[in-house]
């Protein structure tokens, strides 16, 4: 498979990564808190801005926006790299580990309607696999960020999103 990514400068990127074979991986808060650490170093080394996020137990989303000299494709490939090489450290692993699907979906921002779309994606997307009835119940994601931020009333009804299909 032969796969373009696009990418420009202040885009805005809304990405999925799987756990191979989707295993459970992030039920783990020890694996949560790695791959927030794992984040936070790239982020030292390939500059972004995080935008929106949520780790569920088998993938997670991101909604980034590159600030440096780096690609989204170069932040993801040191994610996945480094969470992998501290995972098999902390799991005394030392043979070869497909910890990650090879590749990640990524969509490019195009507007502000697409942003907020996507954002909700991300925050509904627990209450969609069944984890949580309501977004604000789960803790790995940005959602009460956003919501202190105002873009979510407390006493919202939440319904799936129309196109809940999105980087799945």
């Amino acid at each position: 498979m032969d796969i373009h990514r696009y990418y420009y400068p202040d885009q805005i990127v809304f990405i999925t990564q799987i756990v191979e074979d989707r295993r459970i991986l992030f039920v783990n808060p020890e694996m949560v808190n790695l791959l927030r650490q794992i984040m936070h170093k790239v982020n030292e080394y390939h500059p972004f801005f995080m935008l929106g996020y949520i780790f569920l137990p088998d993938h997670f989303h991101i909604l980034i926006r590159p600030t440096g000299q780096s690609n989204f494709s170069q932040i993801m490939h040191s994610i996945k790299r480094n969470f992998t090489k501290y995972y098999k450290e902390k799991n005394n692993i030392t043979n070869s580990l497909g910890l990650w699907q090879k590749r990640f979906w990524d969509h490019v921002i195009r507007d502000e309607v697409d942003f907020e779309n996507h954002l909700h994606y991300i925050h509904f997307n627990p209450v969609k696999h069944g984890y949580v009835k309501d977004p604000a119940e789960w803790n790995d994601s940005s959602f009460k960020a956003w919501q202190i931020r105002g873009l979510y009333p407390k006493d919202i009804i939440w319904n799936e999103p129309e196109d809940s299909s999105w980087g799945e």
